[in-house]
């Protein structure tokens, strides 16, 4: 068994717009790459922003490579600051923590980064545009954003890593010009993770990404990066080793905070990194992509067809707890006649996914280990349409609505999803642009 993860320091090449990322595992070594998109000013890549950027990507990519044995210790020479050195450990205890809870490995508080101090001055400040780069997902989320930004007049471009499926139908419904990166993990970490005597599982994407699209950042002139995360993400699926783990962990606000700071102090505050809807809920977020069709023949929130059909395929399975919550959530304002047809079919109608439902809804079992909101917004929403003429027919509603009413209770319900509606102030947008952007969320 490896006694640590070597991270090397990573190397990027302004002719071919590639940086490539080296890693060790005992006898294992990998390496990894990412292919920029060419036309960005090369001289970005001597300045001790880009560099500091490229340091702090290589760590938080290394845990695809760390979850193969998921060692006690991380070893490298990148210097660290004590800030980084605390984000990085979040990113491998708190971003790993579905990993560690369905692996049953405890790691929480005992992982030790080896890497010499940071102790010189903050990088000097880049002279960035005042424009946004919008990750796209292909789900609801950030088109919500896409729409928010286009009616506040706000300059932004969209952006994705290893783009395919929704999030190509997504940019060429949005009609702007896009930035995109490959992306190219080592096959031979893809093999070893099927190998007996390996872990595999959920790696942080959202913290890798944002990594991703600070260096994408720096090198096209953009001062900020806008997350489309909502409040929801923020509550965690199960307690292990004495600690919540959340499958939306480097979607949460505890993270969106750290990974601002760090990503400010390496910049010298050039750069900021928000959320633009983490004052709303999901089931908010749903009433706002309600409003406009012009993408409901393309978005997808569904990890399994995503997945497996690629550019191929229907856009939702219909099967997965994703499906069912993104279903449920839309439902309440959207009409059935509509959202039956985005899915192709009506969830609620079958019998089959009342297991599905009452997990989400808090009835059975835990939350499951996907990017759904929180249980009690899920079943606040079965209560909604419960109350809705052409849905309280229902065969979910009547098969979990007993069940939902002696648990909760109505008056609770009622409540509960009059607070879905009220957005939150537990956010990190600038006061400026939000409000230009607030406005349009009413």
């Amino acid at each position: 068994m490896p006694k640590f993860l070597l991270i090397d320091v990573p190397r990027f090449d302004p002719a071919t717009g590639v940086a490539s990322f080296g890693y060790g595992l005992g006898e294992h070594h990998f390496t990894e790459t990412l292919g920029f998109p060419l036309g960005f000013d090369a001289a970005v890549r001597d300045t001790p922003a880009f560099g500091k950027l490229l340091g702090l990507t290589a760590i938080v990519l290394g845990v695809s490579y760390f979850k193969l044995r998921a060692p006690f210790t991380i070893r490298t020479g990148i210097a660290l600051t004590d800030k980084e050195r605390a984000f990085a450990l979040d990113v491998y205890e708190n971003g790993l923590g579905e990993f560690y809870a369905r692996n049953e490995l405890k790691r929480f508080g005992k992982i030790i980064i080896e890497a010499p101090d940071d102790t010189g001055p903050a990088p000097e400040a880049p002279t960035l545009r005042d424009r946004a780069l919008l990750p796209i997902g292909g789900g609801k989320d950030s088109l919500v954003s896409v729409q928010l930004l286009e009616k506040a007049g706000l300059d932004f471009t969209p952006f994705a890593v290893n783009a395919k499926g929704p999030i190509l139908g997504s940019f060429d419904r949005i009609g702007r010009t896009s930035l995109t990166v490959k992306r190219t993990l080592d096959a031979e970490m893809i093999r070893l993770g099927k190998q007996p005597g390996f872990y595999n599982g959920h790696v942080p994407s959202t913290a890798i990404n944002s990594m991703i699209a600070a260096l994408t950042a720096l090198l096209w002139s953009f001062n900020r990066i806008v997350l489309s995360n909502e409040r929801s993400a923020s509550e965690g699926n199960v307690v292990f080793d004495g600690r919540e783990a959340n499958h939306q962990h480097s979607k949460s606000i505890g993270f969106e905070r750290l990974i601002a700071e760090v990503l400010a102090g390496a910049t010298g505050g050039a750069l900021g990194y928000f959320s633009l809807l983490r004052p709303y809920s999901e089931a908010k977020i749903a009433t706002l992509f309600a409003r406009e069709t012009r993408f409901d023949d393309v978005f997808s929130s569904c990890n399994e067809n995503f997945k497996l059909a690629g550019h191929k395929g229907p856009l939702w399975c219909g099967r997965c707890p994703k499906c069912h919550f993104v279903f449920l959530i839309l439902a309440p304002v959207m009409e059935k006649a509509r959202l039956t047809g985005i899915f192709g079919q009506d969830l609620l109608a079958e019998a089959d996914h009342e297991r599905s439902f009452r997990e989400l809804t808090g009835l059975a079992g835990q939350k499951p280990w996907e990017c759904v909101g929180e249980i009690e917004e899920a079943a606040a929403c079965l209560w909604r349409i419960a109350t809705m003429p052409e849905w309280q027919g229902e065969v979910i509603v009547g098969l979990l609505m007993d069940d939902l009413l002696a648990q909760y209770g109505a008056p609770r319900l009622e409540a509960a999803w009059a607070a879905l509606m009220h957005d939150s102030q537990e956010h990190l947008i600038p006061a400026p642009l939000e409000a230009k952007v607030a406005p349009h969320a009413h």
